[in-house]
């Protein structure tokens, strides 16, 4: 008997669904699902799975009734095979293939509009001011002067005929002639600032004048008839009205007295 040498090849199968098990939960629609999540590629045709969060084939894609394979919800060789509720549930497809690529494509482009181009460089640091340029604004001629006399009567290198500086002594130097010929302007300045602010002042004090002029009469008004209805009081407890009532002594009677002869005054005082 003959041995074959051909070796064996199987069978060119139909694309079918391999099982007719339907899940009972309610089908999944594809338009509840963003562009993303879902692939409609006929050679690919698949979904992330809402139950496992996994990309998950979609059986019979191009058939009438469209399924998830049946799948496992653990990842392999790491987790236990464990059937996903996802298996077999219908899918219902209910986007084009043309509507959901213009999607995912405009998608995208604007993710990628969203995505600033510009090189954020490290801000370089600042160099520290030198101690004259600290000391230059705070000083007038006369303590420029002084500091540079004082480096002089201290200093071997800085001749008192300024011939010969140290680099201090060039500095102060530098600064005693720069305050020299600045100084007329900054006296200017300082001038127009301080009448400026004394204009300000003014202008505020005037302001408050013309606010309580507008509000004098009322609050005189409010005034006198506070005084006037203290007074009314203070004389109808000095005349009780009730003949049987409480009686005052003589020192309750007094002050009382006092108290009516200060009111009266300020009411008078207030009514001019």
């Amino acid at each position: 008997m003959s041995v074959s040498t051909m070796e064996p090849t199987a069978r060119l199968r139909k694309s079918r669904t391999r099982t007719k098990k339907v899940s009972i939960r309610e089908a999944l629609t594809i338009s509840t699902l963003r562009p993303h999540q879902y692939d409609l590629r006929p050679h690919c045709a698949s979904l992330i799975c809402p139950d496992c969060n996994t990309w998950v084939p979609i059986t019979g894609i191009q058939a009438k009734v469209h399924k998830l394979v049946p799948h496992h919800a653990g990842t392999a060789h790491e987790d236990a095979p464990i059937r996903c509720s996802g298996s077999n549930r219908q899918v219902i497809v209910n986007v084009k293939f043309e509507v959901w690529e213009r999607r995912l494509q405009e998608g995208g482009a604007e993710t990628n509009g969203r995505r600033s181009n510009r090189v954020t460089r490290k801000p370089k640091t600042a160099v520290a001011p030198a101690v004259m340029q600290i000391l230059s604004p705070l000083l007038d001629v006369k303590a420029a002067l002084k500091m540079y006399e004082a480096h002089t009567k201290n200093c071997a290198t800085c001749a008192p005929s300024g011939r010969t500086r140290c680099a201090d002594g060039g500095k102060l130097a530098y600064l005693v002639a720069h305050k020299r010929r600045t100084e007329p302007a900054r006296r200017a300045a300082l001038t127009v600032r301080e009448g400026l602010a004394e204009q300000r002042e003014q202008g505020l004090w005037l302001l408050r004048e013309l606010q309580w002029a507008s509000t004098a009469s009322s609050v005189r008004r409010a005034d006198i008839q506070r005084a006037h209805d203290t007074l009314v009081a203070m004389l109808q407890s000095l005349t009780p009205k009730k003949a049987g009532g409480p009686q005052l002594n003589d020192w309750e009677r007094a002050d009382l007295m006092s108290a009516i002869t200060l009111l009266a005054t300020e009411v008078e005082q207030l009514s001019r």
